[in-house]
């Protein structure tokens, strides 16, 4: 098997796929450009990508393709859709890099309740100014709202009650009782509207994911609820929040800001480029970098092992494009020895009925002998089908359930 990694990946922690025999290349200068040629060029099984975008025509240009591995947790730079109608997995490797966002998210709320950026650009240019630099009003006591309670935010809560901060998060319908007990191991909070979260923050945190429900959540309305002067810290995506509605609210209401992460930010890792956000004198940022300590990416670069070696064993972990429930309407069991072709019998007597079939699992008993396949139908099959399929001496029982019976 060949895995091509299209970002900087610790080469020394890709050991346990070569030591199995495997070829892994790291070219870390590709891009989203040039990707499409390369793939096309070199029969690649397994691609490894962090931050660069993986494109339809990425993706069409090869013809062995089988996993695409995002190196991380958010999986917007991957043409999901593409992959998904060409049959390739594509998956994740979350919660690696929540205690190193979590940490930037701390750094970016330090340094704007204590004007280091600010502070140290003046002590570049040689001026000395402790009077304008001593006005922090500080953090201890302050609330934070944190909007997205997965590892990160969770990361975060820890961090923040570290330094003597109330936090809150929104109550949501569902959550079970362990999840209950998370959030009151952690110390946060729990209020009922998005409007008492953001009057109640001092300090308002982003970590949800890109998605038709969250690009340009934080508008001109989300901002009008903030506290004049609080502080929004986005470490999640930049299209979560609205340009020239933070804009207008830094300059109205004087809201600050803390952003790992902008709105139409450049998908290259180097290049000139600018913003309305990035020149606001409220604004301290970084380059999109949250998840980039060394830390993070060795837990990363192993999770990204393990789920190619998974994949290697038949089983796919951390998926994110395929059909949590594939439909159907009933689930056909047959019990069955373990020799060559009986499936295959099944699913030509299948095929001859008239039925498709949506998802399947095959799974073998101890010793080898016996198996039990799974399949999920579109429709019950006939009492004519299903005698044909027990009259294979192979076949030790067929049964069928109805879904949601």
């Amino acid at each position: 098997m060949r895995v091509l990694c299209a970002d900087a990946i610790a080469d020394d922690l890709l050991a346990p796929l070569r030591d199995a025999g495997h070829e892994v290349m790291v070219e870390a200068d590709l891009s989203a450009d040039t990707i499409p040629a390369r793939l096309s060029e070199l029969p690649v099984d397994v691609l490894v990508v962090r931050s660069t975008k993986v494109t339809a025509e990425a993706i069409e240009s090869s013809a062995t393709l089988g996993l695409i591995v995002r190196a991380g947790a958010g999986t917007d730079n991957v043409d999901k859709d593409a992959a998904s109608a060409r049959g390739i997995y594509v998956s994740n490797v979350p919660g690696q890099n929540a205690i190193a966002v979590a940490e930037l998210a701390m750094g970016l709320l330090l340094a704007i309740d204590r004007h280091i950026a600010t502070g140290m650009a003046d002590l570049m240019a040689g001026q000395w100014n402790k009077g304008k630099y001593s006005t922090a009003d500080g953090i201890y006591g302050k609330t934070l709202a944190i909007i997205g309670l997965g590892e990160i935010g969770f990361a975060l809560a820890e961090r923040a009650n570290g330094f003597g901060m109330t936090v809150i998060a929104l109550r949501k319908p569902g959550r079970t009782a362990a999840a209950l007990a998370r959030l009151r191991s952690a110390g946060i909070s729990l209020v009922d509207t998005t409007d008492e979260l953001l009057a109640a923050a001092d300090v308002v945190s982003l970590h949800v994911p890109k998605s038709s429900e969250t690009v340009g959540m934080v508008d001109a309305d989300f901002l009008s609820k903030m506290k004049d002067g609080a502080i929004l810290l986005n470490t999640s995506r930049g299209e979560v929040v609205d340009e020239d509605a933070l804009v207008a609210a830094m300059d109205a209401k004087g809201i600050r800001a803390g952003l790992d992460v902008w709105p139409g930010e450049p998908s290259g890792k180097a290049g000139e480029w600018t913003s309305p956000l990035s020149v606001h004198p409220n604004v301290v940022g970084s380059h999109h970098i949250g998840a980039s300590t060394q830390q993070a990416q060795n837990a990363v670069a192993t999770g990204t092992v393990d789920v190619i070696e998974q994949y290697l064993a038949g089983r796919i972990t951390n998926c994110v494009n395929m059909v949590a429930d594939p439909g159907g309407c009933a689930v056909l069991t047959v019990r069955h020895l373990d020799r060559v072709g009986v499936l295959a019998k099944v699913f030509q007597t299948l095929r001859s009925g008239g039925l498709n079939v949506q998802q399947m699992e095959n799974q073998l008993f101890t010793g080898s002998v016996a198996a039990v396949a799974s399949i999920n139908l579109e429709h019950a099959p006939s009492e004519e089908v299903l005698a044909a399929i027990s009259s294979d001496d192979d076949v030790l029982a067929v049964s069928v359930s109805q879904k949601g019976a």
